[in-house]
C-alpha cells in the first residue's frame, strides 16, 4: 500500500489534524494522525542531557561566532523562477528559546543554533568563509589579484549569493582558481556560480584530488535514484523547520535546492606533498582518499600557518556509513590520515578550518581537536573488531559501544551527524559483511512475508496494539517501533498500527542527538500519518550525466538493463569512438560486459559515435541515441538494449510495504 502526496519542494508540510478510524483496544481511545508533543519520558530523557554535558562550556559557540564581518538581516535565496532554494529565515524559531524545547535533544539544539549563525567570517587576514549559505562552507583565500575559492557549495544560486556577499564586503576581485576538496556534490555543485566555462577555458584552474571526476559522477549516477529517495529521510527534506521538525543535519542546516553544475577539472593532485602556487598563494596538499570520501585532500597554507581539513574534521562525529547509502568508509584509515596531518603540520598550524561548521584557533587546541577526532574513529574501528573477535554480531556491537568519557565530553566529537552505533555497523560490514553467521539469516523471508507470518502467529492484533500502547506509555519507544513496524508491513491499512508506529518514531526523533537520526524518525512519522511526499518537477542533474566517461556510460547501461527481460540476448558489438579509445561490448545472457581498447572480429554490429554521442545511451531514449550513433550491422540491437532498460523508482516506499 502506498499513500502519496505530491508536493513541490519548498512547500510547507501538510497539516496533520486528521483523525482516521481504525482498530483499537476496547478500553482505549483511538489513535490519531496528529503530531504529538514530547511525552514525559522524552522530556525526562532530554532534561538528563543537561546533567551529562557541560553546557557552561561555550567554546564551540564562540568559534562559530568568531570573526563575523557581514550578515544580511534576512537570508532567503531564490532561483530565477522565484522558488526558495535556501532559507535561514525558516530556522528563526531557534532564536525563540533560551533553552531547548522538550521536543529537542539539548545537545543537538546547541549544534543547530551554531549552524544558524550565517554570513561572511574572517578566519584570519587573507582567509574568509561564507557559512550558513548552504550545507557546506565556501572558503576564499585572498591572492595578489583575486580569490581562490574552496568548495563552491551545492547550488549555483547559493554560490552566487555567497560570492556576492564577499565582493560587496571586501571589494570585488576575480576568481583566479577553484579548489574542490572532495567528490561529494555539496562541495562542487555550485561551481557554475563562481566561474564560467569560458573563464576555465581561458586559464582559471579547477584543482581537485586524483579520481575526483570519476567518483563525483559515479556516486550520483549508479545508485543516485535510491540515494535521492533515502536522502529525503536523512536530510529531512520535507519536514517542517520547527522545534518538532528538522533541526538541520549536524554539519549544516540541510541541502540547498537550486541548480547543480559540474565542470571538468583541469588539474589533479596526485600525491601528498604536491604543491601549487596560484596568485601568490602556496598550497601544499595532503591526499586522504578513502576517508570521508573516495577522493579527498587536505590543504596546508604555509604562509598563513593555516590548515584546511576538507571534511576530515567537522566539529561533529562523521559517518563511516551514511544513512542515504554510500560506500563504507575505513575508520582506521581516517584516523591514520588525521595522525599524518598532525605529523606534517601539527606543530605549525595556528588555525584549522573546514568544509562544514567552524574553525578552531590555537596550536594546542588544534592538536587536541585532531587527536580526539582521530581517536573517536580509531576507537570505533578497534573496539568493534575486538567485539567481532569475541563473537558478537553487528547489532549487538552497535548497542555495546559508547565513546570513552574523555572523548564523549567534547562538543566537537558529539554525534550530531554520524553516530557510534551506525558507524560500528559500518566497521562490521567492512570486515565481516552482512552475514551474522546465524543460518536462519542466510536466506531470510522478505520483510512483508515475515511480517505477515509474525502477525498470524501473534493472533489478535487489537491486543498486540493495546500491549504496545502500554509499552509506549512506559517509554519503550524502540520496542514499540519494532513491533508496530511489523504490523504495518503486514497490515498497511491498519490505521491504529500506523499511528502508534508514527508516535513511537516521533518520540525517538525528539530525543535523538544525531540530526540525521532525528530526520529519519520524523520523516517516517510524517509518511505514516500523511502519506508519502513526492517532490514535483525534480530532475537529475544533466551537468553530471554530461561528464560521464565512456566506461561510466557502459557501466550505467549494464545497471539499467533488466536482464530478466532479455535473458536470451547474446550479442557482440564494437563501439568506435572518433575522439577516444574504442570499446568492445559483449552481451551474454542479457548481461552487458565490455572491454576498453578492444575491437572484436566479425561483430554483430558496430556503433560509431563520439564520447558525447555515447552519453545519449544514458537517457534510454532511442530517438536521441539513433541521431547520435551511426549503426552498421544489426540495426535492432540498439533498440533491444535500450528497450530492456528498467525504470528507476525515485518514489519507493520505506516505512510502508
Amino acid at each position: 500500500m502506498r499513500i502519496v502526496v505530491v508536493r513541490t519542494i519548498g512547500v510547507a508540510m501538510l497539516g496533520l489534524g486528521l483523525v482516521l478510524a481504525g482498530c483499537s483496544g476496547d478500553q482505549r481511545s483511538e489513535l490519531t494522525a496528529d503530531s504529538k508533543g514530547a511525552t514525559e519520558a522524552t522530556k525526562t530523557k532530554n532534561a538528563d542531557v543537561y546533567t551529562t554535558l557541560n553546557f557552561d562550556d561555550h567554546s564551540e559557540q564562540e568559534n562559530a561566532a568568531k570573526g563575523l564581518l557581514a550578515s544580511p538581516e534576512a537570508l532567503e535565496i531564490k532561483d530565477d523562477e522565484g522558488n526558495v532554494v535556501w532559507s535561514q529565515e525558516a530556522f528563526n524559531f531557534l532564536d525563540e528559546y533560551d533553552e531547548a524545547p522538550d521536543s529537542a535533544n539539548p545537545s543537538l539544539w546547541e549544534n543547530a543554533k551554531n549552524n544558524h549563525l550565517y554570513g561572511l567570517f574572517e578566519v584570519m587576514d587573507g582567509i574568509y568563509q561564507v557559512r550558513g549559505y548552504d550545507m557546506a562552507n565556501m572558503t576564499l583565500i585572498r591572492g595578489n589579484t583575486g580569490w581562490i575559492v574552496f568548495d563552491p557549495l551545492m547550488s549555483v544560486e547559493t554560490a552566487q549569493a555567497a560570492l556576492q556577499l564577499v565582493n560587496d564586503t571586501l571589494g570585488e576581485r576575480p576568481v583566479v582558481a577553484v579548489v574542490i576538496s572532495h567528490s561529494h556534490i555539496d562541495h562542487f555543485g555550485g561551481v557554475g556560480g563562481v566561474v564560467s566555462a569560458d573563464q576555465v577555458a581561458a586559464g582559471v584552474p579547477i584543482i581537485v584530488p586524483e579520481n575526483f571526476a570519476e567518483e563525483a559522477v559515479s556516486e550520483n549516477v549508479y545508485a543516485g535514484s535510491a540515494m535521492g529517495r533515502r536522502g529525503v529521510y536523512q536530510y529531512g527534506a520535507f519536514l517542517d523547520k520547527s522545534e518538532t521538525g528538522t533541526l538541520g543535519v549536524g554539519i549544516g542546516l540541510g541541502q540547498s535546492l537550486g541548480t547543480v553544475s559540474f565542470m571538468t577539472p583541469t588539474d589533479e593532485i596526485k600525491a601528498t606533498g604536491d604543491t601549487r602556487v596560484v596568485d601568490g598563494i602556496t598550497m601544499e596538499f595532503q591526499m586522504t582518499p578513502g576517508t570521508e570520501a573516495p577522493a579527498e585532500m587536505n590543504t596546508w597554507f604555509p604562509q598563513f600557518k593555516a590548515l584546511w581539513m576538507a571534511e576530515n574534521a567537522t566539529a561533529s562525529m562523521h559517518n563511516l556509513y551514511t544513512l542515504r547509502g554510500a560506500k563504507v568508509r575505513d575508520g582506521n584509515k581516517w584516523a591514520e590520515d588525521l595522525m599524518e596531518t598532525l605529523d606534517l603540520y601539527g606543530d605549525q598550524a595556528e588555525v584549522s578550518f573546514e568544509a562544514h561548521n567552524w574553525p578552531h584557533w590555537g596550536n594546542d587546541v588544534i592538536k587536541k581537536y585532531l587527536t580526539d577526532t582521530a581517536a573517536a574513529y580509531k576507537y570505533i574501528n578497534d573496539q568493534t573488531l575486538l567485539y567481532i573477535n569475541q563473537g558478537y554480531t553487528g547489532d549487538e556491537i552497535a548497542q555495546m559501544l559508547e565513546l570513552p568519557p574523555d572523548l564523549a565530553k567534547n562538543w566537537y566529537t558529539r554525534q550530531y551527524y554520524g553516530t557510534v552505533s551506525h558507524n560500528a555497523r559500518a566497521v562490521y560490514q567492512l570486515f565481516i559483511g552482512w552475514y551474522n553467521s546465524v543460518p536462519a539469516d542466510l536466506n531470510p523471508l522478505p520483510k512483508t512475508d515475515y511480517a505477515a507470518k509474525l502477525v498470524d502467529y501473534l493472533g489478535d492484533i487489537d491486543q498486540v496494539i493495546d500491549k504496545a500502547r502500554t509499552d509506549f506509555d512506559n517509554g519503550e519507544y524502540q520496542w514499540v517501533a519494532e513491533i508496530m513496524q511489523q504490523v504495518v508491513f503486514a497490515q498497511p491499512d491498519n490505521d491504529q498500527a500506523r499511528y502508534l508506529l508514527a508516535d513511537a518514531y516521533e518520540q525517538l526523533g525528539y530525543a535523538a542527538e544525531s540530526a540525521t537520526w532525528r530526520n529519519e524518525y520524523l520523516s517516517a512519522a510524517q509518511e505514516l500519518r500523511a502519506g508519502q511526499v513526492i517532490p514535483a518537477g525534480t530532475a537529475h542533474s544533466g551537468a553530471i550525466v554530461a561528464n560521464m566517461t565512456p566506461t561510466m556510460v557502459l557501466d550505467y547501461v549494464g545497471i539499467r538493463v533488466d536482464t530478466t527481460q532479455v535473458p536470451d540476448l547474446n550479442a557482440r558489438i564494437n563501439v568506435h569512438l572518433t575522439d577516444d579509445d574504442d570499446y568492445a561490448i559483449t552481451v551474454r545472457a542479457g548481461v552487458v560486459l565490455y572491454q576498453p581498447g578492444v575491437q572484436l572480429d566479425d561483430p554483430d554490429a558496430t556503433w560509431t559515435t563520439t564520447k558525447q554521442g555515447l552519453i545519449t545511451l544514458a537517457s534510454g531514449d532511442l530517438d536521441t541515441a539513433t541521431q547520435a550513433i551511426e549503426v552498421s550491422g544489426d540495426q535492432t540491437l540498439l533498440a533491444t538494449i535500450l528497450g530492456a532498460f528498467g525504470q528507476f523508482d525515485t518514489e519507493f516506499p520505506i516505512v510502508m510495504p
